[in-house]
């Protein structure tokens, strides 16, 4: 029996609340005043604004003009500043630096934080217990969508036992690249689209890439094709909405990518998928 983590149950959609609010919530009052600079394509976008609006501090997020209308609007919608950028010729981390720098706020990266990579990994720490409780063998293989790779590396430190097993799209895996490389690999020049705006990203830090080279993860690249025939699965089989960054383990399991063992554990990481695009999906016109 294969289990999986189901990421789209928080308030915004996506397991990214859990790093914002471990985050946000360790801010002294001061810097809280100042409030918070953010770089996300959404979802950690969402989660940022969702804590940071209930702990009453400003949030500016830096997001790429192409991300999902429906991840754009939910982040204004909860009160934070939106600045936009172009993801393929300009460098986020660089304009938050700044805005950061210039506002005199903190700086919240998605994934490059000891703070956010602890509050991912309580997703890990979760799902073992929801295991335990439902009598199925603890995890001993976890297979998880990576950009970052703060959810990743993040559950390869709650759950030490497992073997980690992290997923991207093909050309934007990185991750994958760097772990067989012994060395970070960034994405090579001109990737190709894909629809998983919440992977996009074009080097991992060696924060998180530390942590899975030490636990000796490995990876896998899924493609378009494959991403989408698992959000129509999860659509049929779990009746459960998914982006295509959080199929993507799904992804390469339903491939034959990942050999199905007792203690396999599936992390679907979001549900914030754009309506029109994944009305498409399941309508199979594209």
């Amino acid at each position: 029996m294969v289990a999986r983590r189901k990421g789209d149950d928080a308030p915004v959609g996506a397991f990214k609340i859990r790093g914002a609010w471990h985050r946000l919530t360790a801010l002294d009052p001061a810097t809280r005043d100042r409030g918070v600079v953010a770089f996300s394509s959404g979802n950690h976008a969402q989660g940022v604004a969702w804590a940071a609006k209930r702990l009453g501090i400003p949030a500016v997020i830096v997001m790429p003009a192409d991300a999902p209308r429906v991840k754009r609007d939910a982040t204004l919608a909860m009160g934070a500043e939106v600045v936009t950028y172009d993801r393929m010729t300009e460098s986020r981390e660089k304009i938050a630096a700044h805005l950061a720098h210039a506002r005199g706020a903190a700086l919240v990266p998605s994934f490059d934080d000891p703070w956010i990579i602890e509050g991912q990994g309580s997703a890990g720490i979760e799902a073992m217990s929801q295991m335990v409780e439902a009598r199925l063998p603890d995890p001993s293989r976890v297979v998880i969508p990576c950009g970052g790779g703060g959810l990743a590396s993040g559950i390869a430190l709650a759950l030490p036992d497992a073997q980690i097993v992290v997923v991207e799209p093909e050309s934007w895996d990185d991750m994958r690249r760097s772990l067989e490389a012994g060395w970070i690999e960034p994405v090579g020049d001109n990737p190709p689209p894909t629809a998983c705006d919440a992977l996009q990203t074009r080097e991992v830090s060696p924060l998180t890439f530390d942590v899975l080279s030490r636990r000796g993860a490995t990876g896998l690249a899924v493609s378009e094709a494959e991403i989408r025939a698992a959000q129509r699965w999860a659509a049929t089989k779990l009746r459960l909405v998914v982006e295509p960054g959080g199929a993507v383990g799904l992804a390469a399991v339903l491939a034959g990518k990942v050999e199905l063992t007792p203690g396999l554990l599936v992390i679907l990481s979001g549900g914030n998928a754009d309506p029109a695009d994944y009305a498409a999906v399941l309508g199979g016109s594209i």
